[in-house]
């Protein structure tokens, strides 16, 4: 069975990170909505870095999460506020 860490973009950290709630084989982060996933990880640990969304999605698309950062960091952002998770501005 393959762990998320054998995904394009995802580690061992995070592999340990997904573990806390409950997602621990790449079929898992599949089967489920990046953004979903990342509001459970925001619930036990509020300050997930919004890269581990673009690793998310980069994992579940087998594209580099720096590419889905570029391409759609709008898009991702827009949904985040709608979700009340986008990062507060500094």
């Amino acid at each position: 069975m393959e762990t998320v860490d054998q995904l394009k973009g995802l580690g061992p950290k995070s592999r340990y990170i997904l573990a806390k709630i409950g997602i621990d084989t790449a079929e898992q982060l599949r089967a489920a909505d990046a953004f979903d996933v990342y509001a459970r990880l925001h619930q036990v640990m509020p300050n997930v870095s919004l890269n581990m969304l673009y690793a998310l999605i980069g994992a579940q698309e087998e594209l580099p999460w720096q590419q889905i950062k570029n391409e759609r960091k709008t898009e991702i952002l827009l949904r985040l506020d709608d979700m009340g998770l986008a990062p507060k501005r500094k």
